[in-house]
């Protein structure tokens, strides 16, 4: 009698497990969006300089005729660089940024946006939203935005290549967010 009573509470127990799994698969199933396109499309872009492989990884969101600068992306705060989950940059080696050695792997690019200048924050957690964690950083650096022709969608891409570097732009709006990559 003990041991029917063990095996129907083993099979009870797992009917409830396979349950609850099939309902929280749906939910986020759901909350992703697995049926609709997002309203920031993802987007990569990968440069190889010298033998080094650089990958940014992030979401595209689109101007829609809002105020970016100073309006839906604030002045002074920290932002994620893109839309939904943080922006990745990827290093296949060590390389310098903003004078500053960086190994190899896959790191947040956040960045606080100025009117004269930008901080550049490469940290350690991949997040989703704005859970920037400070205490993640592995460096800031600054640099000089520029004005440029307006753009759209929020467009990552290299310039200025050479076997030992390249320059990463971050293009959203009317700004430009340079910053020199070296290998």
């Amino acid at each position: 009698m003990m041991k029917l009573t063990s095996i129907l509470l083993i099979r009870s127990s797992i009917a409830l497990l396979t349950i609850l799994v099939g309902i929280s698969t749906n939910s986020v199933a759901q909350e992703r969006g697995n049926d609709k396109p997002r309203q920031s499309p993802n987007a990569s872009v990968s440069q190889t300089v010298g033998t080094t492989k650089i990958t940014l990884t992030y979401g595209r969101p689109a101007v829609k005729g809002r105020k970016i600068w100073g309006g839906l992306v604030p002045y002074d705060n920290v932002w994620r660089s893109g839309a939904n989950e943080s922006t990745d940059i990827t290093f296949s080696k060590t390389v310098t940024l903003g004078g500053q050695q960086l190994d190899a792997g896959t790191y947040s690019l956040y960045t606080i946006p100025r009117k004269d200048t930008w901080t550049i924050i490469i940290n350690s957690k991949l997040s989703w939203g704005t859970e920037y964690d400070k205490s993640k950083d592995v460096f800031r650096f600054d640099v000089k935005p520029e004005e440029a022709n307006q753009r759209e969608w929020l467009m990552y891409y290299f310039r200025d290549l050479t076997d030992t570097s390249a320059t990463a732009v971050m293009h959203w709006d009317n700004v430009r967010v340079p910053f020199t990559i070296k290998i």
